[in-house]
């Protein structure tokens, strides 16, 4: 059974950086679409990231362009390089992955982690 560990969340100051990682163990990931995913407290959790099974495609929520990059190797691990934090990044990031092309729906996807907090202070 695959498992998802994200890691790299922390306490950084607005304007700072941030790189999220996302590794998985069980099983290879190779074919797998990753994608990142954020839940603020008392908001429902909602699309940041996700990247093909061979990197070559990528796509972004609105807020988060031009600020994010989603990256993968080719084996087990994905992630979030976060530049120009803003105090309204500040979530719970989760990693995620799925079988099927890439979706910008929670529920597209079938393997989650556990979750990484991320505090952006102004």
């Amino acid at each position: 059974q695959v498992q998802l560990v994200e890691s790299g969340g922390g306490l950084v100051q607005a304007g700072g950086s941030l790189r999220l990682s996302c590794a998985a163990s069980g099983r290879t990931l190779r074919s797998y679409t990753m994608a990142w995913f954020r839940q603020a407290p008392g908001k429902e959790r909602e699309f940041v990231a996700a990247i093909s099974w061979s990197g070559r495609d990528t796509y972004y929520a609105d807020s988060v362009k031009g600020r994010f990059t989603i990256a993968r190797d080719r084996v087990n691990t994905a992630y979030l390089q976060m530049n120009s934090l803003k105090p309204e990044d500040t979530a719970v990031y989760y990693c995620a992955a799925t079988g099927r092309a890439p979706e910008y729906s929670v529920d597209g996807y079938d393997i989650w982690g556990q979750g990484t907090q991320v505090t952006v202070s102004s």
